[in-house]
């Protein structure tokens, strides 16, 4: 065994898990030397959830990412010979027909994103795995490409460790846990072991269950928790005796019984001869903090591995055996069943990306194993690029407020998200329900006595709409459709369409107060923005001014999309409350490395934002401002600041909308809020939902939505957003955006569609909600532009104004026509659409002269 180092490039803590060995191969990959890697136990780890895992990967989700990751990492399993693609059924019983609508949208997002996923008929699933009982099923989700990680991923684990350490660039050291960060002027500097401390520039932090206990050394948290996975094994089972397989049937995921199962092949393999039954608790799922679990010598099996009472899954298990009933008829293996400790996110994503403390300290974690290279090769491209050619923002550790980061937000909500890993279905609105009322707005009560319809985004409570206006529905009820099918309508509240209608009529305020919003400061703040922001913000012109902008990457994509007030001795940012923590921490983390003098401070909780829209909003502010006079057209430019007061208080408006109607924004201090509210309340200014401005009217108005609409696979070009002329100043991606300023055309454009029919097969008017493929009406298929980026719907609504459903998706260059017709999928059924815009291209008010009237 090689000498203790004293200094490496990088560390990897936890390098013997699937996860840590992947991030060790992809950085040696990309050219990466110098690296140690340390576990706390054996490596490969003989304690991590790596050593129990099924190892079984299905490709299809809801989300692009996830399906992303599972595709690189079945390529990667693949091309090492560790993989075998046996296929995977997932199954919905004969009378569910919730779970048989659930596979079939998991079908419609495989065509999305790219899997081979098609619905099966029972017979066709018994063929497949005949322990079924074919009379319980009512069809199938049949995913050719499913497999299993052979013959473990822990022998793949320690294969990849074998090969890096066989080039000379890594090094590794079992039994060596981390027991300290070093850390000093907000970068880390190395890992102290019992072996001795190890100088690093870069930490990896690979622990997966224990990856929070790393992170509490760097004085933060990760959002996630293990929760306990029965594992249960029955025998023996010998069909595939003599055949060397370690598995001979398909996958079979029985998810409306939050279930899934599997044989292990050829009793002579390491685990065969049985078949393995795996069940998710959805009433009390057994919760973990990483430090209880047990050490490896006060553990029967192994501290990721905790002992089992079958009576913990038994209505489960009854229920599984009605579907393969030779679960009953084979012999329970109590000795070689456990609770497998796995991790579950507060958001059901992995914390992934750099450190909000310690610069060059880099998170991996919350990955299982049909994601782990896919997520190193993540992580890897980012701390080689700064960058990755997939949009991260879903799963960047950046993304986390400090609230999110508590023990009192963590529990309950891993508790919650750990009741629905595998049912029910999680519908694309769905809210948690714990660890909410985090934060309030001075309004909330007000809202409450007018019956708001709560939703939570960035811990901020938001009325969708409001019970007080359902009075509405009855004056618009010709324009305002009743949702018939359950799925369209669940979480969403009609009077909101209504609500906008109303505002369009008249005038109406909506509370955005979740704006996320920072404060840049001191000699080098407007410099700082200047190379960060692509549109102009330097000169005395744009004093007063607010700057609606993308920051660009250095590939010249979008990374964010917001608005900075040029105000007399700062910029004050205003953001999405979704974007808001990865802009504040990547602004902070920009003026150091590029040595700029500023203060970043977050004044979010400091500032509250209301927006008062509509064709009569400036005759009812005159009401209320104390100098009316201000607010004429000719003394209030768009786009444009000024200091006014309502009620005695200091407001700072900005006419502005993102509505589409004549209006500003009203920013004013937290403590002040109400005041102006009640002000406004009193002369009749209507209280509308967030859902008019987040939703229905930002479709109407082609408005683009970032982490949404807005990803770092497409530049500014191709979303229309780029300014007429690039600026002067050099920027951040400037290169890259001038080469595509350059091009002929773009590889692929945002555009809006409209559903021209929207009947189902039953005569069921549908309102669609989440992802839809967008196909080629003759041939079907998803449309694909020439750099292989897929088009589906990153944003649908229905427009009550314009009336219609409406979606804004990425289209190739050869179909961006207006006047196009394609064809999206929704639930298996096919539904005409229509090109209505290429570009920026508002169906509502097309000239935007409301707005500016």
């Amino acid at each position: 065994m090689s000498s203790f180092p004293e200094h490496a490039n990088v560390v990897i803590v936890g390098v013997g898990g699937i996860v840590g060995a992947s991030v060790a191969h992809h950085l040696i990959e990309r050219g990466w030397d110098d690296i140690v890697g340390i576990d706390k136990s054996g490596i490969p780890t003989d304690i991590g959830s790596t050593s129990h895992a099924s190892d079984f990967v299905f490709m299809t989700s809801h989300d692009y990412l996830s399906v992303w990751t599972a595709q690189y990492s079945v390529d990667f399993y693949d091309s090492m010979g560790h993989y075998a693609r046996v296929g995977g059924l997932e199954v919905a019983r004969t009378g569910d027909d919730a779970w048989l609508a659930e596979i079939t949208r998991k079908v419609t997002s495989g065509k999305a994103f790219g899997t081979r996923a098609t619905l099966v008929d029972a017979a066709f699933a018994k063929e497949k795995f005949p322990l079924l009982e074919e009379d319980m099923v009512a069809a199938a989700l049949w995913d050719p490409d499913a497999g299993l990680v052979i013959p473990r991923s822990q022998t793949v684990a320690g294969k990849l460790v074998d090969q890096g350490e066989k080039t000379g660039k890594l090094r590794t050291f079992a039994n060596t846990p981390a027991t300290s960060l070093l850390i000093e002027g907000g970068r880390v500097k190395g890992v102290v072991t019992p072996r001795g401390t190890i100088l690093a520039d870069h930490v990896v932090v690979c622990a997966g269950l224990w990856g929070r206990l790393i992170a509490e050394m760097a004085g933060e948290d990760l959002p996630l928790m293990p929760v306990d996975h029965p594992l249960t094994f029955f025998g023996p089972f010998d069909e595939f005796a003599g055949t060397g397989k370690e598995i001979g049937y398909p996958l079979l995921r029985d998810q409306g019984n939050s279930a899934y199962m599997r044989d292990t092949g050829d009793p002579k393999t390491a685990e065969g001869g049985q078949i393995e039954w795996g069940y998710y608790e959805t009433e009390e799922p057994r919760m973990c903090h990483p430090s209880e679990i047990l050490e490896k010598e006060q553990s029967r099996l192994s501290p990721s591995q905790r002992d089992l009472d079958l009576e913990q899954v038994i209505g489960g298990l009854e229920k599984a055996i009605e579907l393969t009933p030779i679960l009953g008829e084979l012999g329970y293996n109590e000795s070689h069943s456990f609770n497998g400790l796995l991790q579950v996110h507060a958001d059901g994503n992995a914390s992934v990306g750099e450190s909000q403390k310690a610069r060059g300290l880099w998170y991996c974690v919350g990955i299982w194993v049909k994601d782990a290279p896919g997520y190193a090769k993540i992580v890897t491209d980012w701390m080689t690029d700064g960058r990755t050619s997939i949009d991260h923002s879903r799963i960047d550790f950046a993304r986390f407020y400090p609230y999110q980061m508590k023990r009192d937000y963590i529990d309950p909500r891993c508790t919650e998200a750990a009741l629905k890993i595998y049912f029910p279905a999680v519908h694309p609105r769905e809210p948690y329900t714990k660890a909410r009322n985090i934060r309030r707005s001075p309004f909330y009560e007000r809202e409450k006595a007018l019956g708001g319809y709560f939703m939570e985004l960035g811990g901020w409570e938001r009325a969708h709409g409001y019970a007080a206006n359902e009075h509405l529905l009855e004056k618009y009820a010709d324009r305002v459709p009743v949702r018939e099918n359950e799925w369209d309508n669940r979480h969403f509240w009609r009077v909101s369409n209504a609500e906008q209608l109303a505002m369009s009529d008249d005038v109406g305020m909506i509370n955005l107060s979740h704006f996320a919003i920072y404060d840049v400061t001191g000699p080098g703040h407007v410099a700082l923005l200047e190379w960060l922001a692509a549109a102009k913000i330097g000169g005395d012109g744009q004093v007063g001014k607010g700057i609606y902008t993308h920051f660009l990457d250095d590939d010249g994509m979008v990374r964010s999309d917001l608005t900075i007030f040029r105000l007399a001795d700062r910029c004050r940012i205003i953001d999405g409350a979704d974007a808001g923590p990865r802009d504040f921490n990547y602004i902070k983390r920009m003026a150091a490395d590029k040595g700029y003098d500023v203060t970043v401070t977050d004044e979010t909780e400091a500032w509250v934002t209301l927006g008062v829209w509509g064709p009569n909003a400036r005759e009812n502010l005159k009401k209320v401002v104390e100098n009316p006079e201000v607010l004429d057209r000719e003394n209030f430019a768009f786009g444009t600041l000024k200091d006014i007061r309502i009620a005695g208080k200091d407001v700072l408006a900005f006419r502005i909308s993102y509505v589409g109607e004549q209006g500003w924004e009203l920013h004013m201090r937290y403590e002040d809020g109400l005041a102006v509210w009640d002000a406004l309340r009193e002369i009749g200014i209507m209280a509308v939902g967030v859902e008019t401005y987040a939703n229905s009217r930002r479709l109407e108005k082609s408005l683009r939505l970032q982490n949404a609409d807005l990803l770092t696979q497409y530049n500014l070009y191709e979303a229309d957003l780029a300014r007429p002329k690039v600026k002067e100043a050099d920027f951040r991606g400037k290169a890259k955006h001038l080469e595509y300023r350059a091009r002929g055309h773009q590889p692929a454009m945002l555009c809006t569609l409209v559903m021209t029919e929207n009947t189902d097969k039953t005569g069921v008017k549908r309102y669609p909600v989440g992802i839809m493929p967008v196909m080629d009406p003759e041939t079907g298929e998803t449309l694909v532009d020439e750099l292989g980026r897929r088009s589906y719907t990153t944003s649908v609504v229905y427009g009550p104004t314009i009336g219609a459903n409406i979606a804004l998706a990425w289209l190739p260059w050869a179909q961006a026509q207006k006047g196009r017709r394609l064809a999206v999928e929704y639930f298996g059924e096919t539904y005409p659409v229509e090109v209505a815009g290429v570009g920026y291209a508002p169906l509502y008010d097309p000239e935007n002269l409301k707005p500016k009237s």
